[in-house]
């Protein structure tokens, strides 16, 4: 079993910059593959990025590439995803999620399990 609880979302201007952290509980976070999706409202949920285990291997969806950075601490169990040029169209609540395989996927449902999410408005 995985808890995860995002943090670090909140209101910024477009262009700014935030940076979003998944605290993991459990003993296997370092042999999870994890993932960053959103949801915007009326919207269905959608790859952000995504991270394995090692930290070796990065996947990106193509509206964040060049502006988010995905990066994990498997010493503190803890996902990061750095969030720079931000604009209007990245407001969403964001999610972390986790899967025991150590393959990237872009599919929610192939993650196990989910955080709570935390909410993220880019003001323009």
């Amino acid at each position: 079993q995985v808890q995860l609880v995002e943090s670090g979302g909140g209101l910024v201007q477009a262009g700014g910059s935030l940076r979003l952290s998944c605290a993991a509980s459990g003993r296997t976070f370092s042999s999870c593959t994890m993932g960053w999706f959103r949801q915007a409202p009326g919207k269905e949920r959608e790859f952000v990025s995504a991270m394995s285990g090692s930290g070796d291997s990065t996947y990106y969806a193509d509206s964040v590439k060049g502006r988010f950075t995905i990066s994990r601490d498997n010493a503190k169990n803890t996902l990061y995803l750095q969030m720079n040029s931000l604009e209007p169209e990245d407001t969403a609540v964001y999610y972390c999620a986790a899967r025991r395989p150590e393959t990237i996927k872009v599919a929610a449902i192939r993650y196990d399990y989910w955080g709570q999410g935390t909410q993220v408005t880019v003001s323009s």
